[in-house]
């Protein structure tokens, strides 16, 4: 990957130690192995969180693993090019992420299926919170408070307080003013 980037001028190679968050790694394996993964896992304990992965073989599963490691870009081994690794250095470097269009294809699917099978049918969505956790601090952000939610909503004051205990126990937050700042934040509401 060196020899493909080394004469772009768009392009500054820089050292091991020199690594932090302004640089952009690139990671060529043959595929997404556990030592690969570790390697993005190292780089990004590091500071780097622009990373690109280059791969000759990718299945579904190794999809979904380097996008938890934390990928911003992936590409084949043999669609790689001077220019074209170029591009996706500069793209990674601008904050943006890049899939190959078969592969975005794959992760919708994937997504879609876990939302489908495995979170809804117990009551939980991708985004983290339930459609009914999502509408009680929807209101507790515009002001509401636990008795105002529970008639807005036909719930009893208990299951709102419940559902808002529930909220601050999963994600380890202090209250329900944090509970919306983490929401909002996140953008879970």
């Amino acid at each position: 990957m060196e020899s493909q980037l080394r004469f772009q001028p768009q392009v500054r190679i820089v050292e091991n130690d020199q690594l932090d968050e302004d640089v952009v790694a690139v990671v060529a394996a043959e595929s997404p192995d556990p030592a690969t993964l570790g390697s993005i896992t190292e780089l990004r304990r590091r500071g780097v969180d622009k990373l690109i992965l280059v791969v000759a073989t990718l299945n579904d599963a190794d999809l979904i693993s380097v996008i938890e490691a934390g990928i911003c870009a992936l590409i084949r081994r043999s669609e790689v090019t001077p220019v074209r690794l170029t591009e996706l250095v500069q793209r990674a470097a601008a904050g943006e992420a890049e899939l190959p269009s078969d592969l975005l294809t794959r992760l919708f699917r994937q997504v879609s299926h876990m939302q489908n099978d495995v979170l809804t049918p117990r009551g939980l969505r991708l985004a983290g919170l339930s459609p009914r956790e999502s509408a009680i601090l929807k209101l507790v952000a515009e002001g509401y408070d636990t008795d105002e939610i529970a008639i807005r909503l036909s719930y009893s004051p208990r299951t709102v307080k419940n559902v808002l205990h529930g909220i601050t126990t999963r994600f380890q937050l202090r209250n329900r003013s944090h509970a919306v700042a983490y929401a909002l934040k996140e953008g879970l509401i």
